[in-house]
C-alpha cells in the first residue's frame, strides 16, 4: 500500500509540474502572438542616373566589370603567373624535412608572393607602360589595352610552357595546327602552362627530397642496428636534416635555384 501511494504521490507531482509549464509556455505563445511585428525597411535600388544621360549608365558597368576583375585576380596572380612553382616547391620542401608547421603556411605563401612580385616586375613593368597609362590617358581603348597587358603575359607563360602540354590542349580545344604563338588563345596557353608549372615544381622537389631521404634512412639503420626499434625515426633525424639544411644555406640555394629557372 505504501508502494502504491507513493507512486500515486509521484503521478500528482508530476501532473502539477506539467500543468504549470504549459499555463507557462502558453503565456509567452500569447506574448509572442501580441508583439508587434519587426518593421522591415524598404531598400531600393536604381541603377544609372537620367534617362537622357547613358554615360552614367556605362560607367556603372564598368564599374561592376572592374569589381568583378578585382574578385578573379587572386586566380590570375595563381595561375598566370610564378607563384604555382614557388608555393610547391616549398610546400615539398617542409614536407621533406618533416618539420610539420614550420614555416608556418602564411610565411611560404608570404614569400611565395613577394618572389612571384619580384620575377613578374618586368612583366608588370611592360603591363603598365603600354596598356594601363595609355588607357588611363584614353590614348588606346579598352580592347587596345586588354591586348597590350595580354602579350607580355603570354611571353611569360610560353617561355615556361611545354611543347607537349600546349599540344595536348590544343588537340583538346579540337583547333587547327597553329601557325605561331599569336595564333593560340588564353584560355588554351593558361592549363598548358599550369601544368607545366607543376611538373617543374614535382621535379624540384624529388630534388629536394633525396638529400633528407638519405638522412631518414641512415639515422633509421643506426637505430635498428642499435636495437631502438620503438624509436621513431622522424624524431631522431628532423634536427639533423634541419642542421644540414642550416649548413648548405638551403633557403639560398632553394630560392636562387627557383630565381634562375623563372628570369
Amino acid at each position: 500500500m505504501r508502494f502504491f501511494n507513493q507512486r500515486k504521490k509521484s503521478v500528482i507531482i508530476i501532473l502539477v509540474l506539467f500543468l504549470a509549464l504549459l499555463a507557462v509556455f502558453s503565456g509567452f505563445g500569447t506574448e509572442v502572438a501580441e508583439a508587434q511585428p519587426i518593421q522591415v525597411p524598404d531598400v531600393e535600388f536604381e541603377m544609372g542616373g537620367e534617362e537622357d544621360d547613358p554615360e552614367q549608365l556605362v560607367g556603372f558597368l564598368q564599374l561592376l566589370l572592374l569589381l568583378a576583375v578585382l574578385t578573379l585576380a587572386p586566380a590570375f596572380i595563381i595561375l598566370m603567373t610564378s607563384f604555382t612553382r614557388i608555393v610547391v616547391v616549398f610546400g615539398l620542401l617542409r614536407n621533406a624535412m618533416a618539420t610539420q608547421q614550420v614555416p608556418p603556411n602564411q610565411v611560404i605563401i608570404g614569400l611565395a608572393l613577394f618572389l612571384t612580385l619580384f620575377v613578374m616586375f618586368p612583366v608588370f613593368n611592360q603591363i603598365n607602360d603600354n596598356a594601363l597609362q595609355p588607357y588611363l590617358d584614353e590614348e588606346i581603348t579598352q580592347e587596345e589595352a586588354f591586348e597590350e597587358a595580354a602579350d607580355p603575359l603570354r611571353d611569360f607563360m610560353f617561355n615556361h610552357t611545354r611543347e607537349r602540354d600546349l599540344a595536348l590542349f590544343v588537340n583538346m580545344a579540337d583547333m587547327d595546327e597553329p601557325e605561331d604563338e599569336d595564333d593560340i588563345p588564353l584560355h588554351v596557353l593558361i592549363p598548358a602552362f599550369v601544368i607545366s608549372e607543376l611538373k617543374t615544381a614535382f621535379e624540384i622537389g624529388f630534388w629536394l627530397y633525396v638529400p633528407f631521404l638519405i638522412v631518414d634512412m641512415t639515422v633509421a639503420t643506426v637505430l635498428m642496428s642499435m636495437g631502438m626499434m620503438m624509436l621513431p625515426p622522424v624524431v631522431i633525424s628532423m634536427p639533423f636534416k634541419i642542421l644540414l639544411f642550416v649548413l648548405v644555406d638551403g633557403w639560398h640555394l632553394v630560392v636562387s635555384s627557383l630565381m634562375e629557372g623563372l628570369m
